[in-house]
Formats: C-alpha cells, structure tokens, sequence
C-alpha cells in the first residue's frame, strides 16, 4: 500500500476471514457439545427421578405391610403389599395396595400403584414411567423379592440413552 492510501491488503482480509472461520468452527464445536452433554444430563435426571418415585411410594407402602408377595403373581402384577389399620371392633379398615406393569413396550413400561381399601377407597395411580422390566434378562430388570422382614426392590429406570439402577432394602415400621 502506498503512503497516503487507505484500506487493508488482500493478504490481511485473508487472515482476518481465516481467524474468524476458525473461531466460528471452534464456537460451533463448542454448542454441539453443551447441546450433547445438556441432553445426556437431562436423560439421567429423569431416569433418576422415575427410579426415585417409585422407591418412595414402594418403600411407604412397604413399611405399613403386614404381608407381602413377590413372588408367583400374574402378569402384569408386581409386587403386593396388605395392611390393617386396627379400629375399634369393627372399625378397623383392611389395605391392598398392588403394583403392577403397564404399556411394556420392548421391556418399557409404566409402574402403576392401585390402592383398595375396605372402607370403600379404590385408587389408581402412575407412580414412575420408564420402567425397565424383562424377566429374560435376570441381572438388569427391575425386580422384588421378599426375605420377611426384609422387602428388596431392584428398579430401573431407562429414558434415551441414560440408565438408572437403585436397589431398595425396606424393612416394616417397628410396632410399638
């Protein structure tokens, strides 16, 4: 460039457009990671929370049990729990609550609680979804079994590519 002139050379506008092409590769890079990582997270925090749920209302239903079964009960059924609320004479109410597998869908389902009672109460809820349950494979399914006095809940949770696996141990509430 001349003295007096005004302006960049080619050569300059060149490296200037390479630095910006390199820190917009860089940026996009960057975003397609956090983009990545954030939808991995948010997968396992639902897994996490579904296996959560389930834990909760297993383990507070459990620790009211007076009996238990977990084992030779019909499809979809999964686990269930019987209690008395003792009353006077014939004041006391009789509990079932049952936990059951709904809409599996390649060893996917939905974990349902249904509560009846003898004072009349039948409710159905959805305690967690996402419910990995496959009796043909033994070490990875969500499953219970019963040791009296020891219930032991295995549930696992799956949501896109996130898996979570608790083990519960529930022992009944001590009778005072």
């Amino acid at each position: 460039m001349r003295q007096g002139e005004k302006g960049f050379t080619l050569i300059e506008l060149i490296v200037v457009t390479g630095i910006i092409a390199l820190i917009a590769g860089a940026a996009t890079v960057t975003t397609a990671q956090l983009v990545k990582v954030t939808e991995g997270s948010n997968d396992h925090m639902i897994a996490v929370q579904q296996v959560q749920n389930a834990g909760y209302w297993i383990s507070r239903d459990s620790q009211m049990a007076e009996s238990v079964t977990t084992e030779n009960l019909t499809p979809p059924d999964f686990l269930i729990i019987k209690w008395t609320d003792w009353g006077y004479d014939a004041d006391s109410i009789y509990h079932s609550v049952t936990y059951s597998l709904a809409d599996l869908s390649g060893g996917i389902g939905k974990l349902k609680r249904t509560h009846q009672d003898s004072a009349g109460t039948s409710e159905q809820m959805l305690v967690a979804e996402y419910i990995y349950y496959n009796p043909q494979d033994p070490n990875n399914t969500s499953k219970t079994s019963y040791q009296s006095p020891v219930l032991i809940v295995k549930v696992v949770a799956v949501f896109g590519e996130a898996k979570e696996i608790r083990e519960y141990k529930i022992y009944p509430r001590p009778n005072f």
